[in-house]
């Protein structure tokens, strides 16, 4: 699409054409729904924006598939990095646009009233809930993995290691992990699997499509962790138990 198109197009047709423009839109300020009867352009003028630069990112690309990268033959610390990445990503971009949404979410349509009451009563207990989860498994998880890698390299005081190994295991965490991989099923009941009407207000299609983007976000990132960041610390995890226990055997 070329720029002077963008530029004419109302902010609810950019919108309505791709959910995404409210996501860049939103971090330039523009809130779809507050300026949904305006042109792009009329909106940069408002808010004295540079329109080509607003146009540039929504036409960027705007997701990186982990598909493209080869995680599973990086090094277990540069894996958690990612892993790390991606829940900054989701605590400081997606879950407080999408909480914004939620917030100003007036359903305006009889279908969509139980939802959006369901919605405003549930989605902060849910993001309360998900980012307690986040930062305790990098507190726990995460440090106890690193550990892990430092002592298989020969970096480690034994009393600290035989302590961290006799209240962790990497098995015991992915149990615990496999509990929380369906975070989002209170979420899918109360929207019917994001299903849409037809006639479903531009607000609860973007809801809706954000919350399904994000739910696919977090499979992907439980499976990162079950199919290789797991795998990967056991197998450290057990060369590490294997020479320390050995070599107390010895001495």
């Amino acid at each position: 699409m070329n720029k002077t198109g963008l530029k004419d197009k109302l902010i609810a047709e950019l919108v309505d054409q791709n959910y995404v423009h409210a996501y860049v839109l939103f971090y330039f300020g523009i809130k779809f729904y507050e300026y949904s009867e305006f042109t792009l352009e009329q909106v940069c003028k408002q808010r004295g924006l540079k329109v080509d630069q607003v146009v540039k990112e929504l036409e960027a690309p705007t997701h990186l598939h982990e598909a493209d990268l080869p995680l599973v033959s990086y090094p277990i610390d540069l894996i958690i990095e990612y892993l790390k990445h991606s829940h900054f990503l989701f605590i400081k971009h997606k879950l407080p646009y999408i909480a914004r949404l939620v917030e100003s979410f007036k359903a305006h349509h009889d279908d969509y009233q139980p939802v959006e009451r369901d919605l405003k009563l549930v989605f902060p207990l849910f993001v309360e809930d998900f980012i307690e989860h986040i930062y305790e498994e990098e507190d726990t998880l995460f440090n106890f993995i690193i550990a892990l890698e430092r002592a298989s390299k020969g970096s480690y005081l034994p009393g600290k290691l035989y302590y961290l190994l006799e209240k962790n295991s990497v098995q015991k965490f992915a149990i615990e992990h496999e509990a929380h991989d369906d975070e989002m099923e209170g979420i899918r009941k109360i929207t019917k699997n994001y299903i849409l009407s037809s006639n479903a207000p531009l607000h609860v299609k973007v809801i809706y499509n954000e919350l399904k983007a994000f739910e696919k976000s977090l499979i992907t990132h439980a499976r990162i962790e079950n199919e290789i960041l797991f795998p990967k610390a056991m197998a450290i995890e057990n060369k590490v138990r294997k020479a320390f226990f050995e070599k107390a055997t010895l001495n």
